[in-house]
């Protein structure tokens, strides 16, 4: 798949998965391109676990029992690691988004699909639940969850505003 046709057919799925499985080398490979994005003075504080033990999937669903983890055919975790890496300032969030963003592409041009889970993981302690069943260190967080698996419906493309209304040359507002 194209560069921009993989970015254009990227979406957000958090349906039922088919049965559709996915490989070990295939989670490698996107997890490979998790650890190739930019990170904060190339600090690389993300670290990112790869599950496809179906038992260990069904714990996780038993914590966010949304339909895309309850059918996941893998699953992908990113780690955060606060630690300052510029002076006093960490930059833990924007490295797992780096991180995540390159593997939601590579899902996308593998035919597989996911969604980033992060606002579930910070509700009811389920970040901390998660952790303990990975066995996380307590001085890292599991900041996101990517549930993986081919879509068993068409996802519907979503809108998005036009360029106008969200860029501009050289000063905001400025002509396009």
């Amino acid at each position: 798949m194209e560069f921009f046709e993989t970015i254009d057919n990227r979406r957000s799925y958090r349906g039922i998965f088919n049965d559709t499985p996915v490989t070990r080398e295939i989670l490698k490979l996107v997890i490979e391109a998790g650890i190739k994005a930019p990170s904060a003075c190339n600090k690389q504080t993300p670290a990112f676990i790869g599950i496809d033990d179906p038992e260990i999937i069904k714990q996780i669903a038993a914590v966010i029992p949304k339909p895309a983890c309850e059918t996941a055919k893998a699953m992908i975790v990113c780690i955060s690691d606060d630690r300052p890496v510029y002076g006093e300032i960490s930059f833990y969030k924007e490295d797992c988004a780096a991180a995540v963003e390159n593997m939601l592409l590579a899902l996308t041009s593998f035919g597989y699909s996911s969604v980033w889970l992060d606002g579930v993981l910070r509700r009811d302690g389920n970040a901390e639940k998660i952790a303990e069943i990975l066995k996380v260190p307590t001085n890292k967080r599991v900041q996101i969850l990517l549930p993986i698996g081919v879509a068993g419906e068409p996802v519907p493309k979503s809108t998005r505003l036009p360029f106008e209304k969200r860029a501009s040359f050289n000063v905001w507002g400025g002509q396009v």
